[in-house]
């Protein structure tokens, strides 16, 4: 063999220029890569996210280690992988669960330490020593000019101001001088203009007193509403009464049962979940639903597999004419985007101008509610869905009917069975083995099936009397996102207890599909 042909040949090559410039910008690059991570981890740090800052260490360091060391060659191609994993499906798990132990909500939406600052900055005015005052121009510039009500000149005059807006900026005030001139005040529409750099003035008088502001016409010294405490409650100024953190409540709470508005994020432990089981108002509609969920998805799944399936053994039949266009036009309802559907049903059904009560009020005399009677408005539900779900189903079938041996249906025929027969002893059987695992996940694919209900119906009409509002058509993704989003407070914590649950059910769902396929593959 030639030695320029033989093994190693390739090796002793000199290296090419575009070689040699990826040797010496490597490191360059990695180093700028390993300083930007580390930038981004420091930046999320000084937010106070600790825990969220050394997970992202860690998957950096991880990510570094795994391509740049020769000991973590065999995983390069498995980690985006596996990070994309942590990233998006178990973080989100993680973070969603730990909700669902929280009193999260609209109105505990910040950490206990952040409510004790946002109180301690409350001030009042110290309304006895409030003064007024005037812009005036002064050049490119401008002076304030503040006196007390009633008094002809000014008392305090500042030195001319550039008035930049978002910089604070502290200011000494002296006496006006004789000999001072400056024009007439500026009105009101330009001191709206210059509010957010007045805003950041503080105006200190010759004895020391800070005077800041108050509104578009006043400055004035402010005194805190609270005092900070040593085991972390907090003394009303002018009261002296003291609250103190609620952890059980989210509240700084005084002794006669005072509660202080905003209230803080607090570990209520298994709270949510026994509220499911234990509160009586709360449990009747959660059971409803999640029985209606469960039942909904069974009979969409249920209906849409046996017009499903008739549609493709009936299409099966070699000797139909016009085969390919009756299976195109069975086959519109899935070619058409969901929610356009879902639209157009909405109207056909409306009570009073919808065509199919237009219909039955021809025929029969009747107009029924479909969307204010819980079970027409249920029924109208499983039609639709069921109208969206079955060419999924026929397709899958007249597939699986294809497999079937055709010798079998010709021993059948010489037995005399009939059609019926043939469908009970032979199709059925030989199709829904394989068909067993694309049922189950057509199930939990309706057990989530948000946007039918929220276009169709939005859940209603709602349960009576209850602490939650609730629909009686709501499954349970759109109770959760009720009561997370819409009229229910913004219960966070609750809805991610429920979508915890959900997430069970869902995986309980998937082994069951895991283990059929894999019974179906023996």
């Amino acid at each position: 063999m030639p030695p320029s042909l033989g093994q190693g040949a390739y090796s002793t090559l000199p290296p090419t220029f575009t070689e040699k410039l990826g040797r010496w910008l490597r490191w360059p690059a990695v180093l700028a890569a390993i300083v930007a991570a580390l930038y981004l981890v420091f930046a999320i740090y000084t937010t106070g996210q600790a825990a969220w800052a050394a997970g992202l260490l860690v998957l950096f360091t991880a990510g570094f280690y795994v391509y740049l060391s020769r000991d973590g060659f065999a995983w390069r191609y498995l980690f985006p992988g596996i990070a994309g994993m942590l990233v998006f499906i178990a973080f989100p798990l993680v973070y969603t669960a730990q909700i669902g132990f929280t009193n999260y909500s609209s109105t505990h939406l910040l950490s206990e330490s952040r409510v004790r600052e946002y109180l301690l900055e409350q001030h009042d005015a110290v309304e006895d020593q409030v003064l007024g005052y005037s812009l005036h121009a002064s050049g490119t510039e401008y002076r304030l000019a503040l006196q007390a009500e009633g008094e002809p000149a000014p008392r305090w005059v500042s030195p001319p101001l550039a008035l930049r807006a978002g910089k604070d900026l502290r200011v000494d005030l002296a006496a006006p001088q004789a000999a001072m001139t400056h024009g007439a005040a500026l009105p009101l529409p330009e001191l709206i203009k210059h509010r957010e750099a007045l805003a950041g003035l503080v105006l200190v008088l010759p004895d020391k007193t800070e005077l800041r502001y108050l509104g578009l016409r006043e400055f004035g010294p402010v005194k805190p509403q609270w005092t900070a405490n040593d085991d972390g409650s907090l003394t009303r100024m002018a009261d002296g009464v003291v609250f103190k953190p609620n952890r059980d409540t989210g509240f700084f709470e005084s002794g006669s049962g005072d509660v202080l508005q905003p209230g803080f994020k607090a570990f209520i432990g298994a709270a949510n979940y026994a509220r499911m089981l234990l509160d009586a108002e709360f449990r009747g509609p959660f059971l409803s639903i999640f029985t209606w969920t469960v039942v909904f998805s069974a009979l969409t799944v249920f209906f849409a597999t046996a017009i499903g399936m008739l549609f493709a053994v009936m299409l099966n039949w070699e000797g139909m004419k016009f085969r390919t266009t009756y299976r195109t036009l069975l086959f519109l309802p899935y070619a058409v985007p969901g929610f356009i559907s879902i639209l157009v049903f909405k109207g056909l059904f409306n009570q009073n101008f919808g065509e199919i009560n237009a219909i039955l009020d021809a025929l029969f005399g009747i107009k029924p509610a479909w969307f204010a009677d819980p079970l027409l408005a249920k029924t109208m539900l499983v039609i639709v869905n069921v109208w969206l779900g079955y060419p999924y189903v026929m397709i899958l079938c007249s597939g699986l009917l294809k497999s079937i041996p055709a010798d079998l249906y010709e021993a059948s025929a010489l037995a005399g069975a009939s059609p019926a027969t043939n469908f009970f002893k032979i199709t059925a059987p030989l199709i829904i083995k394989p068909l067993a695992p694309l049922l189950v996940s057509a199930f939990a694919f309706n057990f989530n099936n948000f946007v039918l209900i929220a276009l169709l119906t939005d859940g209603r009409p709602d349960f009576l009397s209850t602490k939650l509002p609730a629909g009686q058509t709501d499954i349970l993704v759109s109770y959760t996102y009720r009561i997370a989003f819409r009229d229910s407070g913004s219960d966070f914590g609750l809805a991610a207890a429920i979508s915890t649950l959900i997430f069970f059910l869902v995986a309980a769902l998937s082994l069951i599909n895991l283990r059929l396929s894999a019974k179906a593959q023996k």
